[in-house]
């Protein structure tokens, strides 16, 4: 712990250590949504200087998330056995030179490299503020703190688009990656000063053996029940708000494309919006299970609306998207759960374990919605561009409130340890 902390009263040490603690790592977590998100910002200039085409340029953004999911177990295990703050270092250590060596890249393998190490952080990122947020802060409190560590990242993502683009724009994509790595030499240093692992009594480290420990977290069904919960309410944010939403509204509702994009993000900002307020709702009755059943039906409602109403206006499009991120963002309580239904010693490794689930399935999904759009596409193209038909996108959506139907059936299998009286 830095030298300065340990000189504050203990009052107040005691109440603001553990906000400074786990809002300084969430930096790390908006840092690495920053490099997710920021390859749209940058795609025309990207794909000019390095002569990709758009196959090249999707593989090139995949290696992100593949790096992701291979390494996201282990990033639990890891994180189990040694120290967060080291972990979280070490971690952002890796990104900022894959950001820093992608400004240089002048070939696909090259920029495919770097990013997939810029990937490999952002396993770490998210586990470890869960990990701080699990010794810092009670149960009772952890859903609301996580709540607002998710609406950090969310920033994170929004800086991601327009900022990044003006640099890309004024400057050049390289000048964005080179000004992007300096902000995370400066979120290194702002980790270093205020990160630290736990109190003393919260402060240990999995003595279970790797493979027993493997073992129990995968055989804990609360894992899986609560990352599969977790991923089908992520699939607005990791695949409408990604992929599909500009184009399904600029094809079916003639939506200008910019204005296209804007819609699309308001899944994000009802996100960031959501993501606190489910945690608040949850800590004033102290139960998670209504708000996130709650979540799953309302976003069956909203899902609805998007895909069969025939003639809505831009407004009321807006306002869809904004109310799809808002009641999906319930996905914030299924991390809390996890912790709660697992051993303290096994934090890392159960969290792992559902953020395989949680990542891993939308990187099934997204190819597949594209399946079935062309599986119903009539070979009509526009301006060199495939163009899908209303119901196209009717039938490939259809995996949207299916997926949070699925969300839904689980809150009744999901288990919520009682409450505990504090006093």
């Amino acid at each position: 712990m830095s030298t300065w902390i340990k000189t504050l009263p203990s009052p107040t040490l005691q109440k603001l250590l553990p906000y400074l603690v786990c809002f300084s790592a969430s930096l790390f977590f908006a840092y690495e949504l920053v490099q997710f998100h920021m390859m749209n910002a940058i795609s025309p200039y990207l794909m000019k200087d390095l002569q990709m085409g758009a196959t090249s340029f999707g593989q090139l953004c995949a290696t992100y998330l593949l790096a992701d999911v291979i390494f996201l177990l282990p990033a639990g295990i890891i994180l189990d056995r040694f120290s967060t703050r080291k972990v979280i270092l070490s971690a952002l250590l890796l990104c900022i030179l894959g950001t820093f060596g992608f400004s240089f890249a002048h070939s696909f393998k090259e920029a495919a490299i770097c990013h997939f190490l810029s990937g490999i952080g952002n396993a770490f990122c998210f586990l470890s503020c869960m990990m701080l947020v699990a010794r810092w802060f009670s149960k009772e409190k952890q859903a609301l703190i996580i709540g607002l560590v998710i609406t950090m990242g969310m920033l994170g993502a929004v800086f991601a688009q327009y900022p990044v683009s003006m640099i890309a724009e004024m400057f050049s994509w390289r000048s964005a990656l080179v000004a992007d790595a300096a902000i995370g030499v400066g979120i290194f240093a702002l980790v270093y000063l205020f990160v630290h692992d736990g109190p003393k009594q919260a402060e240990q480290t999995s003595s279970i053996p790797f493979w027993e420990g493997v073992k129990k977290s995968v055989l804990n069904l609360q894992n899986i029940l609560c990352g599969v919960y977790t991923c089908f309410m992520n699939m607005p944010l990791m695949v409408l708000s990604a992929v599909w939403g500009s184009l399904f509204l600029s094809q079916v509702h003639s939506v200008p494309l910019a204005k296209a994009s804007f819609i699309s993000g308001m899944i994000g900002v009802g996100t960031i919006i959501g993501s606190p307020l489910y945690g608040y709702l949850s800590n004033r009755i102290q139960e998670k299970k209504p708000w996130m059943s709650l979540g799953s039906f309302l976003s069956i409602f909203f899902m609805l609306l998007i895909m069969f109403l025939p003639h809505p206006s831009e407004m009321l499009l807006t306002a869809l998207f904004f109310l799809l991120g808002l009641a999906s963002s319930s996905q914030v309580l299924g991390y809390p759960l996890i912790t709660e239904n697992s051993p303290k010693e096994l934090t890392g490794t159960s969290m792992g374990i559902a953020a395989v689930i949680i990542m891993g399935l939308p990187m099934l999904i997204q190819p597949f919605s594209g399946l079935l759009l062309d599986l119903g596409w009539q070979g009509t193209m526009l301006n060199g561009a495939p163009f899908y038909s209303h119901m196209n996108y009717i039938v490939a959506f259809a995996i949207f409130p299916i997926g949070f139907f699925i969300s839904f059936l689980s809150t009744y299998l999901i288990k919520e340890p009682k409450k505990q009286v504090t006093l």
